[in-house]
């Protein structure tokens, strides 16, 4: 009976042992870099041949995707791209935003057991390891190292929960609305999540940071751990195999699939495409090279800027004078246009003659008038899209007639 016993409470041991060395498994590859190797420069070539042409919007195998035009911050293309959805080792554009922030690069990081044991994608840090938080980031952005991610995270925020509130405070501080952040190196988790179009968002803050753009650009570095030199390389598979190709990130859990963030900037046009959800790796970057191609063959940069500007003056030129005030210490009115926060845009080479702008304004206005107060806008479309509303405004104070000023004009008619 003893014998059963101990029979029974070893299978039963011995079952735990099985869940637990399964999910240790599931953890372990959950988030490694796909290691599967790509040819870029075959694929790309695969893509212009089996499209049947490059001027249709492109078809794709991942779930979630958008091209991001950078002069502008306007969308190009888009799949999904305002679904929440979990973004794998794509979290750690954002982990390196605040690292880099809030933490001086050349501080010296001793490594705690609880980044030492993470499982996935790692630098291959142990418990006690030195190592700068310089070092961190490459071994972050490049290796895309879940072992970093937590060191950089304790380093700078005292625990994950403290740095993951940091990460939220900058989402919120970046507009970002349908991004939330648990962890720094993008595991499974419930409640962490982003969007494909605020992931652009976040790679475009990034890539405007010099250290930042400078890594995600770096094909191999050398790190140094306890005064030893280790050798990584960067993970995205188009870099330096993509023409304009100069960063950001790549990812990969069962939750996410397969994720790319890419930077690419071919003559006056800077993109930013993400792809989310792809099944392979192939997928992925047979995808990004679609979005890629779609924009480089069909966007053109105008200077909207410039476009803008003339039509106001053109329209104030014609119209100033048919503006009426009415009781008025003065009887002009000086307009103001809103600044556009951008000198160029992608447009679709097909829509360039249907840049149209409209303005509508007040004509007739009554003092007092405030400076800064909004009488009018101009509308600028691409075709049947609004594209941006800028606000025309009254640039100085216009105030009201006093009896003063009426019995002056009076007595100037009058003589």
């Amino acid at each position: 009976m003893r014998k059963l016993k101990r029979e029974k409470m070893i299978k039963h041991i011995s079952f735990i042992l099985l869940i637990i060395f399964l999910f240790q498994i599931n953890v372990v590859f959950a988030n490694l870099e796909d290691n599967e190797k790509v040819d870029v420069e075959k694929i790309r070539e695969e893509v212009i041949q089996t499209s049947a042409t490059l001027s249709t919007e492109p078809k794709l195998n991942s779930r979630i995707a958008v091209i991001y035009d950078r002069a502008s911050g306007r969308i190009l293309y888009q799949k999904n791209a305002n679904k929440q959805t979990p973004m794998a080792s794509t979290t750690k554009i954002m982990t390196a935003i605040v690292v880099v922030e809030n933490s001086n690069l050349t501080d010296v990081v001793t490594i705690e057991n609880k980044a030492a044991s993470v499982g996935g994608s790692r630098l291959g840090l142990k418990k006690n390891d030195k190592i700068t938080v310089n070092d961190l980031l490459y071994g972050l952005m490049l290796c895309s190292g879940n072992d970093a991610a937590l060191a950089l995270a304790i380093h700078v925020g005292g625990s994950v929960e403290g740095f993951a509130e940091m990460m939220n405070r900058k989402a919120v501080q970046m507009g970002l609305v349908n991004s939330h952040f648990v962890v720094p190196h993008g595991l499974d988790v419930d409640k962490h999540y982003t969007t494909a179009y605020e992931l652009a968002k976040m790679a475009d803050y990034a890539l405007n940071v010099d250290k930042i753009r400078q890594i995600v650009g770096t094909k191999n570095y050398t790190v140094t751990i306890n005064g030893n030199p280790k050798a990584i390389k960067n993970t995205n598979e188009l870099l330096g195999n993509l023409s304009g190709v100069y960063g950001v990130k790549t990812g990969f859990t069962n939750g996410a699939g397969r994720c790319l963030v890419t930077a690419c900037k071919r003559d006056d046009l800077d993109i930013i495409t993400v792809v989310l959800g792809a099944d392979t790796k192939k997928y992925r970057t047979s995808d990004s090279i679609k979005l890629i191609e779609y924009a480089d063959q069909n966007y053109e940069m105008i200077n909207i800027k410039q476009k803008v500007e003339e039509e106001f003056e053109n329209w104030l030129r014609l119209n100033k004078s048919r503006i009426v005030i009415n009781k008025g210490v003065r009887d002009e009115i000086e307009l103001g246009l809103q600044e556009i926060e951008y000198q160029t845009m992608a447009i679709k080479s097909t829509q360039v003659d249907n840049i149209k702008i409209e303005i509508n304004n007040l004509y007739y206005l009554e003092a007092p008038i405030a400076k800064n107060k909004v009488i009018g806008n101009m509308k600028i479309m691409v075709g049947d899209e609004t594209v941006k509303i800028l606000q025309i405004y009254n640039k100085k104070e216009i105030q009201k007639k006093d009896i003063k000023e009426y019995l002056t004009e009076f007595l100037e008619v009058f003589v």
